[in-house]
């Protein structure tokens, strides 16, 4: 029997436990198209709130939308969408199946090609030979496709209007409005936390490249002769970034006040600093799977004067993947807008005029969802289990009755009922002990009380941590308090009681 890939095995458990699945599924599923499980919604729901806190927080002047994800064209001519926002498209001559040239190539000759033009993509798959992954047929040479889906609204579906391929888009639009709401405050932040859409032209790599995908993202608007000034810069300036030396191929660690002295403006990497907190901290991502990687030339979008991608060490995908971005988009945004709505987006601050400049932090939610199942699986000698972080975990504790009997359900009930005003909590009486375990285990549970007959005569309980597979004996009132503790990370697992043995 073939062992299954790590991937296949963390698929197995996102499907069967409630992570997430196909969408439509009994209809037959359609490729890049997934519905969020109770697990997984829980999942996603604490991620989105984690970057609201660490990065809303930033300034008082950093505010979340929310928007329509249907536009008119008109917004997507302006933005460049309709003429750029393409992928090169290969087509086999036998079975007319569809592929992304460039992840092709990559795939089968391990370079990267990314921002290579159709001649030099399909030039590379003439002279290498490669043929359809699907039947082995020639490939017809490379062109551009369009990743927008349109729309027909309206009765007589002669309005064409589209879904929106980034959810960038949204505060570009509203900062018009939002600049006087805010009392003309700048730098002004607008974050949007939404869906997007984009017609991928063979998406695989299971959850991690999708066609209807949610996007975390802030847009701050700025003056650009201020980009190299930052009130926090006292903050981050000794703080050491994790970059990726274009030169040996090997992430160094650098001041910020170093990375600034070799160009990296104050406000950009002030920024970047925060976000490896997020990932490092926050989050608790391992150090040596972390770093940023600038994209030069034809790498990064046109529009771009500094562009890094953030990378995550993912074994799944065989290597170092983005799951987020830091831009300095420049004006392009607003002043393709201006230019295409008529409307005057230039302000007056400090009595200079100038069209607003746009820092960009960019953060896809599902590619980082699927990041954390990837480094946190474990595999061990009895069980297979998420070591989840509690900050992510789907559930902080859950509450087991060692049997049904001796009032010890209606025990294990009240406390759950208590338990859960603070926490999130998960009741299973059912099955042996030892499975109940196994089965939160393996969803990243980080703790388990069990209610036994202890319990009853001197009011204890057992408290188990997952990692360790240690259990202590606490007095039942305590059980809130030290969860709490735990959690926060303010004592440590073997000091909040007796070991059981």
């Amino acid at each position: 029997m073939t062992e299954l890939s790590k991937s296949e095995k963390i698929m197995n458990i996102a499907t069967n436990r409630g992570f997430f699945y196909p969408s439509s599924e009994i209809y037959g599923a359609t490729a890049g198209f997934w519905t969020y499980g109770h697990l997984g919604t829980r999942i996603k729901q604490k991620w989105e709130n984690l970057w609201r806190d660490s990065f809303l927080s930033l300034s008082p002047d950093y505010f979340e939308i929310d928007d329509s994800v249907i536009m008119p064209k008109k917004v997507f001519e302006s933005s460049g969408h309709l003429e750029h926002f393409n992928d090169p498209l290969t087509e086999c001559e036998k079975c007319h199946s569809r592929s992304r040239a460039d992840k092709l190539i990559e795939s089968a000759l391990k370079i990267e090609v990314e921002g290579l033009n159709e001649k030099a993509l399909t030039k590379i798959i003439k002279e290498n030979k490669l043929l359809c992954p699907k039947c082995q047929g020639k490939l017809m040479d490379v062109r551009m496709f369009n990743m927008m889906f349109d729309l027909k609204v309206g009765a007589t579906g002669d309005d064409i209007m589209y879904l929106r391929p980034e959810s960038a888009q949204s505060p570009f639009l509203a900062f018009k409005r939002e600049h006087e709401a805010l009392r003309k405050k700048i730098p002004m932040g607008l974050a949007v936390i939404g869906k997007v859409f984009r017609n991928e032209i063979s998406p695989r790599q299971g959850f991690f490249r999708l066609r209807e995908f949610s996007q975390a993202e802030l847009q701050i608007f700025f003056n650009p002769e201020l980009i190299d000034e930052c009130g926090d810069w006292g903050e981050v300036k000794n703080y050491k970034l994790l970059l990726l030396s274009h030169k040996d191929k090997k992430v160094k660690e650098i001041t910020c006040e170093q990375a600034n002295k070799k160009g990296m403006p104050k406000f950009y990497a002030y920024h970047a600093a925060k976000i490896q907190q997020f990932y490092l901290e926050t989050l608790s991502i391992p150090k040596d799977m972390f770093r940023f990687r600038e994209l030069l030339g034809k790498e990064k979008a046109f529009y771009n004067k500094i562009h890094y991608d953030i990378e995550l060490n993912l074994e799944t995908l065989g290597g170092f993947k983005e799951v987020a971005g830091l831009h300095y988009r420049g004006d392009h945004d607003l002043g393709g807008h201006q230019k295409g709505s008529k409307e005057k987006l230039d302000i007056i601050s400090n009595d200079i005029r100038f069209i607003p400049h746009v820092l960009e932090l960019s953060f896809g939610i599902d590619r980082n969802i699927w990041a954390l199942m990837d480094i946190f699986y474990t595999e061990e000698k009895e069980r297979n289990l998420f070591k989840f972080p509690a900050v992510i975990s789907p559930f902080d504790v859950a509450i087991y009755p060692l049997i049904k009997k001796k009032d010890l359900p209606e025990l294990s009930k009240k406390l759950f009922k208590d338990l859960r005003k603070d926490f999130k909590v998960f009741y299973d009486e059912s099955g042996s002990i030892g499975r109940r375990y196994k089965r939160q285990d393996e969803v990243g549970t980080n703790y388990g009380i069990t209610i036994d007959f202890d319990t009853i005569e001197n009011k204890t309980i057992t408290l188990r941590e997952r990692d360790s597979m240690q259990q202590i004996v606490i007095k039942l009132d305590d059980a809130k308090e030290t969860l709490k503790n735990l959690i926060e990370g303010k004592i440590e697992f073997k000091k909040t009681g007796k070991l059981k043995k």
